[in-house]
């Protein structure tokens, strides 16, 4: 009979992060090798180098979570993917694929076995923003914060989804071999 902490039987042990990526800063999460719960770690500093998918020297917000899966032993990445409430999929959705590649790219090139893995995160923000104020949290002393709290609600709901399926969450982003 399987432990009862084993949350997922059929999947291999190891912590996942969940990354919230915007223009300005990337919140990141992580949740425990049983992938029981997400907790937030920290707010990264977002590089905008203009050079979009295209594959060229790491930048340090990739380097930053690249470590960290490193030092975790994460099994998986999961990336929110901000589509509009249609699902369509818009500039902050190519913006979010092209960050992903880069990072799926950056975790093989430093022999990681983490896979990268987009999940749908919409409304993510504005669940982040009332989960604040609803703890007693202003406005204004949401930003320093408000990007790790989406990590948490977007890596949770794929911990979530892992519990319901039994498999991985969301769609596999493909390393780009050149």
């Amino acid at each position: 009979m399987p432990d009862s902490l084993d949350a997922q039987p059929g999947l291999p042990r190891g912590a996942r992060l969940g990354v919230d990526v915007g223009k300005a800063r990337i919140g990141l999460a992580a949740s425990d090798p049983d992938g029981l719960i997400a907790t937030p770690v920290e707010t990264v500093p977002r590089v905008l180098d203009g050079g979009g998918a295209a594959p060229g020297p790491v930048t340090a917000d990739v380097a930053r979570i690249v470590a960290e899966a490193a030092d975790r032993f994460a099994a998986v990445v999961y990336v929110g993917l901000p589509r509009h409430l249609s699902g369509a999929e818009g500039a902050a959705t190519a913006d979010a694929r092209g960050f992903a590649g880069l990072l799926a790219a950056a975790l093989a090139a430093a022999g990681e076995r983490a896979q990268v893995r987009l999940v749908d995160e919409r409304m993510t923000t504005v669940t982040a923003h009332q989960a604040l104020y609803a703890s007693g949290r202003k406005g204004r002393k949401h930003r320093s914060v408000i990007d790790q709290a989406a990590a948490v609600i977007i890596l949770q709901s794929a911990l979530d989804a892992e519990r319901a399926s039994g498999g991985r969450a969301g769609e596999l982003v493909e390393v780009q071999r050149a």
